[in-house]
């Protein structure tokens, strides 16, 4: 296209922007209109892409960081011949393909859920980690950001992240409009206060009118050629760009225009512009990785290991027979086990450092590729990922989590280094799993079922030695669970899981002596939960009794809690659990202080039956 086919193609965007969102009577019209250049000429000159095959392993990438300008992406894809006109006036209806914000689930051409802003460029980063690293067939990453989301402390993470692995095959593209939600941004148009930003993190920066398609075109050109650092476009656009009435003014963010007929009239009305989009390379193959039986490590019964320990050796093992394996890590592979895998797999180990949302935002873009990333961390850390792992969860990505050091039993650290909410924070996705093993061999069959699993899978490993009570041939279903002690006599269920099975049987056992049976489920699979064996273990003892190193709120009291949602009447449902705020002590003093180990639980459990009996 020449210079004034590619102005008409800007103008046509704009147009199409502003009569989706008129249609829907809701949307953000002028966000799209300032990048609308930004738009036409990656998408005329500089972006090789197969709409009929997303796949593509060479297909360039692109990602709209600033979701709220979805009508610009639906424009675009129109322009493409992807999307008719009469579906574009279907924006943000019931049933619509075309939603407020893009999402992978409606559309195969979207990369990642965006919306949520700040989380674009972080996951972008991910899928230029995937084409430096992993892929290695020349694909480029283009992301689109807006000017208020670099306020977002995860871009920059990004930015230090990319520039340290030298993605030369990334672009940020900055929509620098001036004006934010409620009026102007941070920096405005100093497009140099941006540009010393960035390149005090090591990327290249290149400053551009954002209006001039032209100087567009020379800026793309020039990212493409640079190589050993990322470049960021930083381009000073106008909001509402060729609207008089709303062009960079203040308050009309998120609002169709008030006069959208005349509106598109000023732009030049209806266009019909159609890109040829450039094509991949067509020499890329699509990768061909073999699987292998896994050979996971074994462990003998009475063995003292602890689950993180296992779980190391259980994904270096996995990594072997599968080769789209990766492990991500957030500088503490020491501690979380990962270090095994990134000794014997290096080519597929990605330490994302002190960084957790950008640890995530990596799975997430690596997931994108059609990899099987394992990210890890302590699990209390996990907790400050929380809004990339629910956009995660929009998107449908298929990520395992593993939170190591859960719960008080940790010890010494005290309360910063504990996982006391991650149960709940991970049983609160849509579509997760989640998983919490008690010993060695069940750590190993977990971590390897986890692979062949869709949506979030979360892992809760622990920092202690536990006895093994499993042989390694035992299999482990998820959504299933394991009684470990039943009889006839039973007089209540203690429900456990991780560290508290342990405590749970040597509960039992004490409590055996003063003649008092009990029945012992070992809940490894918090979610979703074996509701059938809940029950018949309620109807047959009376009472359950759930043990959990976490806090009362969302974690295994809720889960089991939540299987009897429509039962009449509902059994008796007692709930162990880590209620005060702990400090230091040794891990046997942490157990003890909040009434989850041994002797707490047989107090409870021998209050529970004498209650029973007066009654």
């Amino acid at each position: 296209m020449n210079t004034a086919e590619l102005a008409a193609l800007g103008q046509q965007l704009r147009v199409d922007s502003v009569r989706a969102a008129a249609a829907a009577g809701s949307g953000h019209p002028t966000s799209s209109m300032s990048a609308a250049d930004l738009m036409a000429v990656l998408l005329a000159h500089h972006l090789r892409y197969d709409f009929e095959r997303p796949e593509h392993p060479a297909n360039d990438r692109f990602v709209l960081s600033k979701g709220h300008a979805s009508p610009l992406l639906y424009a675009a894809y129109k322009a493409a011949g992807q999307v008719e006109d009469a579906e574009l006036l279907t924006f943000r209806r019931i049933g619509s393909r075309l939603e407020g914000h893009p999402t992978p689930r409606r559309l195969p051409w979207v990369e990642t859920a965006t919306g949520s802003l700040g989380q674009g460029l972080p996951v972008g980063v991910g899928i230029a980690l995937a084409g430096k690293r992993l892929d290695r067939v020349g694909y480029r990453v283009w992301v689109l950001c807006g000017d208020s989301e670099l306020a977002e402390g995860s871009v920059w993470e990004a930015a230090e992240h990319a520039a340290y692995e030298h993605l030369d095959n990334l672009t940020a593209i900055v929509d620098v409009n001036r004006l934010g939600q409620r009026g102007p941004t941070r920096h405005g148009h100093d497009l140099d206060a941006y540009a010393r930003r960035f390149a005090a993190f090591g990327w290249h920066t290149v400053e551009v009118d954002g209006h001039d398609v032209d100087a567009i075109d020379r800026a793309y050109g020039e990212a493409k050629a640079w190589t050993g650092q990322p470049t960021v476009i930083l381009a000073r656009t106008l909001k509402g760009k060729g609207v008089a009435s709303v062009e960079d003014r203040e308050g009309l963010h998120g609002k169709p225009l008030p006069e959208p007929e005349e509106a598109v009239a000023e732009l030049g009305g209806p266009r019909d512009v159609r890109v040829r989009v450039g094509e991949p390379p067509a020499a890329a193959m699509l990768r061909s990785l073999t699987t292998e039986v896994v050979q996971l490590p074994h462990y003998d019964k009475g063995d003292e290991v602890a689950t993180r320990d296992a779980f190391g050796k259980a994904l270096a093992a996995l990594g072997t027979a599968r080769g789209d394996v990766v492990a991500l890590d957030g500088e503490v592979g020491d501690s979380t086990r990962t270090e095994v895998f990134a000794k014997e797999h290096p080519e597929r180990f990605f330490e994302c450092y002190i960084a957790e949302q950008q640890l995530v935002a990596s799975a997430v873009g690596i997931a994108a590729r059609g990899w099987v990333p394992y990210a890890a961390t302590f699990a209390a850390f996990l907790t400050r990922a929380h809004d990339f792992l629910r956009m995660a969860s929009i998107s449908g990505s298929g990520i395992n989590l593993v939170g190591s050091h859960a719960g008080v039993a940790i010890g010494q650290d005290g309360p910063s280094q504990m996982g006391l909410e991650d149960l709940a924070m991970f049983r609160s996705l849509y579509g997760s799993t989640v998983l919490y093993p008690c010993d060695a061999n069940q750590t190993a069959r977990l971590v390897a079922e986890m692979a062949g699993l869709d949506g979030i899978r979360y892992l809760r490993t622990s920092r202690g030695a536990t006895p093994v009570i499993y042989g390694p041939e035992e299999e482990f279903p998820v959504g299933g669970c394991k009684v470990l002690r039943s009889g006839e006599r039973d007089r209540l269920t203690l429900v456990a899981a991780g560290v508290t099975v342990h405590e749970a049987l040597a509960a039992a056992d004490r409590l055996m002596e003063e003649d008092i049976e009990v029945r012992v489920v070992d809940l490894y699979s918090v979610k979703p939960v074996d509701v059938e064996t809940l029950r018949r273990a309620a109807e047959e003892t009376g009472c359950l009794v759930t043990v959990e190193d976490h806090h009362e709120q969302g974690g295994l009291g809720d889960a089991v809690a939540e299987a009897f949602a429509d039962a009449r009447p509902a059994p008796r449902l007692v709930r162990l659990a880590v209620r005060t705020m702990p400090g230091s002590a040794a891990p046997d003093e942490q157990l003890h202080a909040a009434g989850i180990d041994a002797a707490g639980i047989a107090a409870a459990a021998k209050l529970l039956v004498e209650e029973a009996v007066v009654r």
